[in-house]
């Protein structure tokens, strides 16, 4: 590959992702503080991400896989962001903001596959060069919450009160007009599927891997990587509103720490495969959710701040070894045939299915626990997705029978 390729797919992912984090961290603390959204409005707007998730396969699936270049359907696709984004920086309440941020969801995240698709088209070897470049996004992501913090200090306590997070979703319309542009100058990624092929409904959703069920172990996988969405959404949608709540100067930018333990996490991965196996490596990744939820639960901004930043500092195992870990072993279990199926269909279930219900879930539990007057018991708020996540750490050690050294072997 050549350099000058690789710098254009690295610029890519890192416009990627900074799009992403530039606005979808502070998300939650900008709903309650500039638009009176409450738990289960909240809870709506964060769920726009899952029903994206749900409906991004049929913008794959039936239009950039048949018919259009994928760097020309991402160009397209961020140049319309933009414009939304635009819209949701102007917009005074949360009735006139909802449908914006629904519509731009479905088109955004169409575009996470399609950088991925642009990408595998340019390189040789996926497990060599993949990561060198995927990188780049974490790193997008770490940049956008550092200038939210650390330049333009956009959620510090008294910039939120007057408004200015909003902002965010300015500097993501100019991120998205340039990702836009640019995205017409990437390497050309034609479809890979006869348009005059006829597709189904199963194959688009990915429901050809559904034969991957015939192993208990891998039904067993499936289930608890859907429960485990639940616990994740509570972090998506309240973090960082708790963070600010606490007082953590900052927020943003000490959120950052935990996309910095994913690069680390994600090359210590492999070491943990060879030495503990599948299961032990799924086992400590939801054990990771139960305690980061517990530091949220009895931290504090003064003398417990150790605990906020270690609970942000888990999210690479929490995440890592959770997901990733699941994408593997998902491709190793499906098999040749089955590989995008089978990714399709996990992919699916988790930010679909698994996030949806999360995010509705965490909204019940946030207006249970806050006041008429604006108080949130945030320790109730965080026990109980510590507890969840231990519920479900606990049914996959008794039921998930696959032996370590087997599932060494399965990746």
């Amino acid at each position: 590959m050549k350099i000058s390729t690789y710098l254009k797919l690295a610029t890519m992912m890192f416009l990627e992702f900074f799009i992403w984090g530039a606005w979808f961290v502070t998300f939650g603390t900008f709903l309650g503080a500039n638009l009176a959204a409450n738990g289960s409005q909240t809870a709506s707007a964060f769920a726009t991400q899952s029903f994206g998730a749900i409906i991004a396969p049929f913008i794959i699936g039936l239009i950039a896989d048949r018919y259009f270049n994928a760097e020309r359907i991402l160009g397209i696709l961020h140049l319309a962001g933009a414009i939304l984004m635009y819209f949701m920086y102007k917009a005074g309440t949360f009735s006139a903001f909802y449908p914006l941020v629904f519509i731009y969801m479905v088109l955004y995240m169409p575009t996470l596959a399609l950088v991925n698709s642009v990408s595998f088209n340019q390189i040789s070897s996926a497990e060599k060069q993949f990561g060198f470049i995927r990188v780049l996004g974490t790193i997008g992501w770490i940049v956008a919450g550092l200038l939210i913090s650390f330049v333009f200090h956009w959620d510090s306590k008294d910039q939120v009160k007057e408004g200015l997070l909003r902002n965010t979703f300015l500097m993501t319309c100019i991120a998205s007009l340039v990702m836009g542009l640019f995205s017409f100058f990437l390497p050309k990624t034609p479809p890979k599927v006869n348009r005059k092929e006829k597709v189904s409904l199963g194959t688009i959703l990915g429901l050809d891997a559904l034969k991957l069920f015939k192993d208990r172990n891998y039904v067993i996988f499936f289930l608890a990587s859907v429960c485990i969405c639940v616990p994740l959404a509570f972090y998506y949608q309240y973090a960082h509103d708790y963070l600010v709540g606490t007082k953590l100067p900052n927020a943003a930018g000490k959120m950052t720490i935990g996309q910095g333990s994913e690069v680390i996490f994600m090359l210590l991965l492999p070491v943990f495969f060879l030495r503990f196996g599948m299961k032990k490596t799924l086992i400590l990744a939801m054990a990771a959710w139960a305690v980061r939820y517990l530091l949220f639960a009895y931290g504090n901004a003064g003398e417990g701040s150790w605990m906020l930043i270690l609970g942000i500092a888990l999210h690479g195992i929490c995440y890592d070894f959770f997901f990733v870990s699941g994408q593997i072993y998902t491709d190793n279990k499906a098999g040749e045939k089955y590989k995008s199926a089978a990714q399709g269909l996990i992919t699916l279930a988790t930010y679909g299915v698994g996030m949806l219900i999360g995010f509705y879930v965490a909204g019940i539990v946030f207006d249970a626990y806050t006041t008429p007057g604006g108080i949130t018991d945030w320790r109730h708020v965080w026990v109980i997705p510590a507890v969840i996540a231990a519920g479900v750490l606990l049914l996959f050690i008794i039921l998930f029978r696959e032996k370590g050294q087997a599932a060494a072997k399965t990746v």
